[in-house]
C-alpha cells in the first residue's frame, strides 16, 4: 500500500513513521524547498511522548529535549506567583510518561532521522501539491501527479487539501496576535525559571519555557488585537511593538523581549470543528483538520495522536475508506475539545486586572497549595489519553 502524505512537518513525519511501521510505502511532499522550522519551543504533555516512544523517535531526542520542573503561573506584571505544580518526575508517575520541552527543529530532525531509518529519501521537498482526486492520487502544482492508496493532506491551517474537500472558506481571527522569540540563557541578566511559565495580564498572556537542555530560552506572547497581523510563522516583527504590548511587565518577560535576536509575530486563527476529514481514500490529519490556540500547549500533541490513530485503524481496517471513517469517528470529540479547551484558557489567562486577579486567581491559588492533585487532576482526560493502547 501505498501514501502520500502532503507536508513535512511534524503531523505528516509522524504519519509517515507510522504508516511505515505498518509496512507501508510513503512519500512526503513538502512544498519548501528544505525541512527548515521557525526557532520556537514546544511543550510535549505525556499523551503525545507515548507516540514518540511507540514511533522510536524519543531515543533521537533525548541530547536536545529539556524537562520542567513545574508547571506555574505568574501575574505578568508582578511576577507574583499564582500556583507551582511539580511535573519532573511526577508527570511520569500520575500520567506514565514525561513532560518536556523540545525545540521545534529538534524535534523534526529526530522525526526526518527515524523516517530515513526506515525508509531513505521518503521526504521530496519543493513539491506543491494543488489538490487530489479521491481515488488516491495528488496533483502538484506544476501539473504533474502521483498516485497511491491513501493521501494525508497534513499541509497546515491553510490546506490545499481541505478547501478541495470542504470547499474555499477563511478561518476565523481569534482576536489573539502572537510574538514568538527564542533567546540563549546565558545572554540573559533574568533568565526564566526552569518550568513552563505562564504569566498572566490584561487581555495578553506569556509562556516561557526551557529548550535544548535548558541552554535555551523560549517566549511566546499572546495579545488580544482588533485588527489581525498577517498568517504566518516566519513574518518579523518590531521589537518597539513587542516592547509596547508589554509595557512594565516584569523584567524575566522584558528581557527577553529586549534580548531576542528576532521577533516572529503573526494572527492566530483557528475553525470551528468540520463535519468530515475524509473523501473516498483522502483525509485530514493536524492543522489542517483541528487547528488550535497554543493555550494547552496541544497543537503538535495531537497531530502525533491523529498520526498514530491513523494507521492503527488502517491496519485493521476493511478498506482505506472504512479506515478514514473510523479515523474521524475517533478522534473528532477529542480534538473538538481540546479546541474549546484551548480558547478557554487563553481567555482565562487574560483576566489579570487588579480586580479580576483577585477574584479569580485568588481561589485557584489556594487550591493549589492545599491540594495540589485536584489541579492536576483536570488535566488528566488530556495527559492520560493514550492513543498507542486505545486503538
Amino acid at each position: 500500500m501505498k501514501a502520500l502524505i502532503v507536508g513535512g512537518g511534524i503531523g505528516g513525519l509522524s504519519t509517515a513513521i507510522a504508516l511505515r511501521l505498518r509496512g507501508w510505502d510513503v512519500s512526503v511532499f513538502e512544498q519548501a524547498p528544505a525541512l527548515t522550522e521557525v526557532g520556537a519551543g514546544l511543550q510535549i504533555s505525556p499523551n503525545g511522548w507515548h507516540v514518540l516512544e511507540a514511533l522510536r523517535v524519543s531515543a533521537h531526542m533525548t541530547r536536545t529535549l529539556f524537562e520542567p520542573e513545574a508547571i506555574e503561573m505568574r501575574l505578568g506584571v508582578s511576577g507574583r506567583q499564582v500556583f507551582s505544580l511539580p511535573m519532573k518526575g511526577y508527570a511520569a508517575q500520575r500520567w506514565g510518561a514525561p513532560y518536556i520541552h523540545i525545540h521545534r527543529v529538534d524535534l523534526v530532525d529526530a522525526l526526518v532521522e527515524r523516517l530515513n531509518e526506515l525508509l531513505p529519501d521518503a521526504v521530496q521537498t519543493g513539491l506543491g501539491v494543488s489538490g487530489y482526486d479521491p481515488d488516491g492520487a495528488v496533483v502538484f502544482t506544476d501539473g504533474s501527479r502521483a498516485s497511491g492508496d491513501l493521501v494525508v493532506g497534513a499541509d497546515g491551517l491553510h490546506s490545499a487539501v481541505r478547501q478541495q474537500m470542504l470547499g474555499p472558506d477563511k478561518p476565523r481571527y481569534t482576536g489573539n496576535i502572537a510574538w514568538r522569540a527564542v533567546v540563549p540563557v546565558d545572554e540573559l541578566d533574568r533568565p526564566p525559571p526552569p518550568t513552563a511559565c505562564v504569566w498572566a495580564g490584561d487581555r495578553r498572556h506569556a509562556v516561557t519555557t526551557r529548550l535544548r537542555a535548558g541552554t535555551l530560552a523560549n517566549f511566546v506572547g499572546m495579545v488580544e488585537e482588533s485588527e489581525p497581523a498577517p498568517e504566518g510563522w516566519r513574518i518579523e516583527g518590531s521589537r518597539d511593538d513587542a516592547m509596547a504590548a508589554f509595557d512594565g511587565w516584569h523584567p524575566i518577560v522584558a528581557g527577553l523581549i529586549a534580548k531576542a535576536p528576532v521577533l516572529n509575530r503573526w494572527a492566530l486563527f483557528d475553525r470551528t470543528p468540520l463535519p468530515r476529514w475524509h473523501e473516498g481514500q483522502v483525509t485530514l490529519l493536524g492543522d489542517a483538520a483541528h487547528p488550535m490556540l497554543p493555550s494547552m500547549a496541544q497543537g503538535a500533541v495531537q497531530a502525533l495522536e491523529d498520526a498514530w490513530t491513523l494507521a492503527a485503524v488502517l491496519d485493521e481496517a476493511a478498506s482505506v475508506e472504512a479506515g478514514l471513517q473510523r479515523y474521524f469517528d475517533l478522534r473528532i470529540d477529542r480534538t473538538a475539545r481540546i479546541q474549546a479547551g484551548s480558547a478557554a484558557n487563553a481567555r482565562m489567562f487574560h483576566k489579570a486586572t487588579p480586580l479580576g486577579s483577585i477574584a479569580f486567581y485568588g481561589p485557584m491559588a489556594i487550591g493549589a497549595r492545599i491540594v495540589p492533585r485536584l489541579i492536576h487532576a483536570r488535566q488528566d482526560w488530556v495527559y492520560r489519553h493514550d492513543v498507542t493502547q486505545a486503538v
